[in-house]
């Protein structure tokens, strides 16, 4: 990316961003992806990602992909991923999966596409490398549908999974041991 885009004060994000001394859009990038890893009050409400100093990979790459927008940025694409969740693929999750008697879950992944590179910028430490190979299939979205398009989604393609699979265990039972693997990623 070139690193001398300068930010637009007069939108939204941009303007957060610019009040906290981030003027640049790679420096964007980085500030975002250094913020903890953590649930914002509100899914529809991007700014709190910046306001509130934290965020999902779902909310912090919409927040990204809205500032690229803000700013004309082209080659800037929001995805997302439905990959097989693992132990092995997704560090800090606990093995609530392989307690289940699992060998994985079908998560939903937020990351960007910048002019044809997949790009995780969850935190500092992720890495997209990570699940690549585990990836089932992949859309692009807009930012606004993090919120509940993208959950709506997840929870159609889980029970599709679950019929095709003949799992076992219930849609209740598997969004329940998802849950408690977001709960540790949280925490770690």
């Amino acid at each position: 990316m070139n690193n001398l885009i300068r930010l637009s004060t007069s939108e939204t994000l941009s303007a957060l961003l610019i009040e906290r001394g981030v003027t640049i859009w790679d420096d964007a990038i980085s500030y975002i992806q250094h913020l903890p890893y953590g649930r914002n009050a509100n899914r529809k409400d991007l700014s709190l990602v910046i306001t509130e100093g934290k965020g999902t990979c779902s909310s912090k790459h919409a927040a990204l992909k809205t500032i690229a927008d803000e700013n004309d940025i082209e080659g800037v694409q929001l995805i997302l991923g439905m990959y097989k969740m693992t132990q092995e693929n997704t560090p800090g999750i606990g093995n609530y999966i392989t307690k289940s008697g699992l060998s994985f879950i079908p998560e939903a992944h937020c990351y960007l596409l910048l002019n044809g590179e997949r790009l995780d910028l969850t935190s500092p430490s992720s890495s997209i490398g990570r699940i690549e190979n585990a990836i089932l299939i992949e859309t692009e979205m807009a930012p606004n549908q993090v919120s509940e398009w993208k959950v709506d989604y997840h929870k159609q393609f889980i029970n599709a999974w679950i019929i095709s699979e003949g799992i076992k265990l219930d849609f209740n039972a598997i969004w329940e041991i998802r849950e408690k693997c977001i709960a540790a990623l949280s925490n770690s």
